[in-house]
């Protein structure tokens, strides 16, 4: 089966790694994937005519005005050139993971014309209670897409809740499907590192994830000072963001480690592994891969209980936060766990055992073959009533 998958491969964020570990199984799977994303020929020196082989190139560049984690503007050919990639390829199925572009919603009568199946993954974080500013924004983006997201083959969520919140909207319930994030659990898993050594750490603690006013990092650093935790115990923040630089100034400590964006994904890797807890404050999320990494190589984990990230965590595979009081409860239970290594160590265990449960990239890509395959077959089924 050939997948046409439009995406995104820049700048860094869970859409991001979603497309790259559901291609890259796609593949050794031996399906054919085409991956068509927004990319400026310029910037990557693309001198490629227009008359390339897409068939052989498994990768088709579309123009865009700006983009960033969280928003892409395309420019005004884009939907042209997409829908002549499409006409080309002929692909089985188009598979789009959603970048919040205007393009999403041109997509449904795109390939309806070109009679392809449209299978849809919806991103968006998202707070069970609008509580605030930021989940309220998040809310409107729910409200924004659901009539177009109805025009879908399928569209892919990642929690019962969100599929709930978009049926209340209008989606239909035949248009929803419930496959989770799932992880690399041979790659994200327990295991030696020096990491804890390397950075000077008797217990280390790490938040990884976009530094930006969603995540809620002012809140973790607020918990972690009021905590006191002393010498030895170490906070490693991981990653960048708009807020990186003004919480950095401010949180200006030996025992804050400002990481920064670590491109090497083994780094990452060796730092959870040699975390005792993790640490997940956002206001909202949809289902962070960040926290399931984490769980699955085996490290303690807290989190809010935004989106689908506190039913993650329930029932003892973790420490469930409210987002409106995280300083207050870390301030509790971080020296808790400073001080009962047993704790941290038996709820890895159970991050771990909850992953390996519900939370695979195997399971989650079996899941996604048997759509691939459900969808197609609708399509025949129409395309040959209307013969």
């Amino acid at each position: 089966m050939h997948i046409a998958w439009l995406g995104k491969k820049s700048p860094f964020c869970g859409n991001v790694t979603y497309g790259r570990e559901v291609t890259n199984t796609l593949l050794e799977r031996g399906y054919r994937v085409t991956f068509l994303h927004f990319d400026q020929p310029q910037e990557r020196h693309i001198t490629r005519p227009p008359s390339m082989d897409l068939e052989q190139s498994g990768e088709v560049p579309l123009p865009f005005l700006f983009k960033s984690q969280i928003l892409t503007i395309p420019s005004l050919k884009s939907g042209k050139l997409l829908a002549e990639a499409l006409e080309r390829l002929q692909p089985d199925l188009v598979h789009a993971s959603l970048t919040l572009s205007p393009l999403d919603f041109r997509l449904p009568e795109i390939c309806a014309e070109l009679n392809l199946p449209l299978v849809a993954t919806f991103h968006p974080a998202f707070d069970r209670r609008v509580r605030n500013l930021t989940s309220g924004t998040q809310h409107l983006t729910y409200q924004l897409y659901a009539p177009c997201l109805a025009h879908y083959n399928r569209v892919i969520v990642f929690s019962d809740l969100q599929r709930d919140l978009l049926m209340k909207l209008g989606v239909p319930a035949s248009t929803l499907v419930v496959i989770p994030n799932g992880v690399h659990t041979c790659r994200y898993s327990p295991g030696p590192s020096l990491a804890k050594a390397n950075l000077y750490a008797r217990r280390l603690f790490v938040y990884q994830g976009r530094i930006s006013p969603e995540k809620n990092v002012d809140a973790l650093l607020r918990g972690w000072r009021q905590a006191e935790m002393g010498p030895g115990c170490k906070l490693a923040i991981v990653g960048s963001g708009p807020l990186a630089a003004s919480l950095k100034r401010f949180y200006d400590d030996d025992n804050i480690l400002w990481l920064g964006y670590l491109s090497s994904e083994q780094r990452r890797i060796d730092i959870l592994r040699a975390a005792d807890a993790f640490i997940l404050p956002s206001f909202v999320e949809g289902l962070s891969l960040s926290l399931l990494e984490a769980m699955a190589c085996g490290t303690a984990c807290i989190a809010t209980d935004a989106g689908a990230d506190g039913e993650v965590l329930a029932d003892g595979a973790g420490i469930v936060l409210d987002t409106q009081r995280v300083s207050s409860q870390l301030q509790t239970i971080l020296p808790i766990l400073r001080d009962h290594p047993e704790i941290t160590q038996l709820l890895g265990q159970k991050a771990r055992e909850r992953v390996m449960q519900r939370y695979t990239l195997d399971g989650n890509i079996s899941s996604l073959e048997r759509l691939y395959s459900e969808v197609t077959a609708e399509q025949r089924l129409m395309c040959g009533q209307r013969a």
